[in-house]
Formats: structure tokens, sequence, C-alpha cells
């Protein structure tokens, strides 16, 4: 059953992604150059078994997953899922691609192998419902992938932030004050690998869900 649509916001903000979704790609350009550098490669390249990813857009990642990957993504922006089915179709690449909300994922408990979110979190009208989606599931001692941009780590830039989503939050849900990492720890995942880069704007990491009987950090 397909998650509800949950207010009059959540479709006007469904709205807004469906009009963006042609020129996503070429707006996108150069954040991929001057900030991004190589995350997409960088986090799908750790992907292994049967993968989600969550607001997969238009599938930009999609030709950085390993070609034995088993993958599913979702989105909830029809305008962006025709944009995925077009880029797949385009790369031969086999992927389960459907209609989904990231705050209420219609998979059972420890569906996946790994879970996959990039540069979308930031823009998900509640983050922390998000996250405990995508770690439900994911089964234990499965790898959560996630990069986005961030609270900046510079004091001045931070405050810019704060200023850009007085305006951003409104038009488009897109929040540039927000940090998961954070929660991804209080939820009791294993840090494996991470990064945090152009003045700590750019943060991406991988996480192990941990297994019953792990030491609780």
């Amino acid at each position: 059953m397909e998650a509800p649509i949950r207010s009059d916001r959540d479709r006007r903000l469904m709205r807004y992604w469906d009009r963006q979704a042609g020129a996503y790609d070429r707006r996108m350009a150069f954040a991929e150059r001057r900030f991004f550098a190589d995350t997409r490669r960088w986090l799908c390249g750790q992907a292994a078994g049967d993968t989600l990813e969550v607001a997969i857009g238009t599938g930009l990642n999609l030709p950085h997953y390993p070609g034995d990957v088993r993958l599913t993504g979702v989105e909830w922006s029809e305008g962006m899922l025709a944009e995925a089915r077009r880029r797949a179709a385009r790369l031969g690449r086999p992927v389960d691609l459907r209609w989904g909300d990231a705050r209420a994922l219609d998979f059972e408990d420890g569906r996946f192998d790994t879970v996959v979110c990039t540069f979308a979190l930031c823009g998900i009208p509640d983050e922390a419902a998000a996250l405990g989606e995508m770690a439900r599931v994911l089964r234990p001692g499965g790898l959560l992938l996630l990069a986005d941009h961030v609270s900046s780590s510079s004091r001045p830039v931070r405050a810019l932030q704060r200023v850009v989503d007085l305006f951003s939050v409104p038009l488009s849900g897109e929040r540039y004050s927000h940090r998961p990492l954070p929660r991804v720890i209080a939820m009791g995942f294993e840090i494996r690998r991470h990064e945090r880069f152009k003045l700590g704007l750019i943060e991406r990491l991988s996480a192990r869900k941990p297994r019953a009987g792990d030491a609780v950090p």
C-alpha cells in the first residue's frame, strides 16, 4: 500500500520537484563538479546485495553501483521518477523503481542489505522519521550509506546557511542547517567510514546497523 500524502505542504513540495525534474541534472552539474567530488562513486561503490536507494531522484547514482547489486529505488516525485526510469533504460541498468515516501517505506523489516540516500535528506520534511525507516528496512549488520550537504564546520558559513534556510525551507523544503550523523550514532549504528570536506559542507558516511547482542556504543 502506498504511504499517504500527509498534508497540503507535502503535495506542494511534490509539485515543486515535479517541475524541477526536467532541469534537475543541469542545475546540479555545478555542485557535482565543485562540491561533491567523487561522492556518488565513493558511496555507491560500497553497496552490496539487495540495495534500496531512498529518494532516488533522477537516478544520478545509477552508473556508480556495482553490477551485481540488486537495486530498488523509491521517489515521491513522479517527475523525478520518470527521469530515473529514462536513465535506467539508457544505461541498461535493471532497477525496481517505484513511488514511495521516505517517511513510510512500503517494505518489511530487515528487507535490504544496503540502504543509500544521497543529497536528499535535506529535503525530506521529517528527517528523523526517514532515518528511522531506513534503519527499519535494513537487516541487522547491513550498511547505511549517506551523503548530504550539512551544517558547515565554519561559523560564518553556518550563519549564512541559517539565513538561506529562511527562504529555501518554505520554497522547496530544503534545509542547509542540518546534520544526520548524530542521529545515526544515536540509533546505535557503527560508523565504518566517514569524510567531511569543503568547509564541512559535504559529509559522507557508511554505518553498520547493530546486530542483536552488539554492545551499545
